[in-house]
């Protein structure tokens, strides 16, 4: 894992609304708006959501959250690394992270919905990197050509190493 800790934060935080914002600026940029799933801080408040941040020594470098969806199911939302601190793991690390958080929640499964386009494939080689594969439409999700379903099952074993050097951006829905 790279240098720095990972915290539950609050999306109001003046620095963490900016990131948000760029976030869901790269969302607009390569997503029609009927199919822009990232969350604004409003939805980030939800109370079935638990949101963090990656800071290195105060600076925000990455931001991701989790919401339970049922018992047994949570999805990843909001990942997104700074531009600046990209190709560092930090995706990677945020990503082990809530799985793990999943995981001590008891959740049999952790799903995701991201880009389909070229400017998402970074995100879905991360994804698949860790073990998730693709799937259909969850939660209240429909089929789109613009979106990429993919779930990752936490009984058993970890399916990935942890050890993997990290490879591409972290950018996600």
């Amino acid at each position: 894992m790279p240098e720095g800790e990972i915290s539950v934060e609050d999306p109001r935080a003046v620095d963490v609304r900016e990131l948000l914002e760029s976030h869901l600026a790269f969302a607009r940029a390569h997503t029609p708006p009927e199919d822009v799933h990232a969350l604004d801080v409003e939805g980030l408040l939800d109370p079935d959501v638990t949101f963090f941040s990656f800071r290195l020594h105060g600076e925000l470098l990455g931001v991701g959250a989790l919401k339970r969806m049922d018992r047994g199911q949570a999805e990843l939302k909001s990942m997104h690394t700074a531009p600046r601190a990209r190709r560092r793991g930090i995706g990677r690390a945020m990503l082990d992270h809530l799985v793990g958080v999943a995981r001590d929640a008891r959740c049999r499964r952790v799903s995701i919905e991201t880009g389909s386009t070229p400017a998402f494939a970074p995100a879905r080689s991360l994804y698949a990197r860790a073990g998730f594969e693709p799937c259909g439409p969850f939660g209240d999700y429909g089929p789109s050509p613009n979106s990429t379903f993919m779930t990752l099952s936490l009984q058993g074993p970890e399916p990935y190493d942890h050890s993997t050097p990290p490879a591409g951006t972290e950018t996600t829905q």
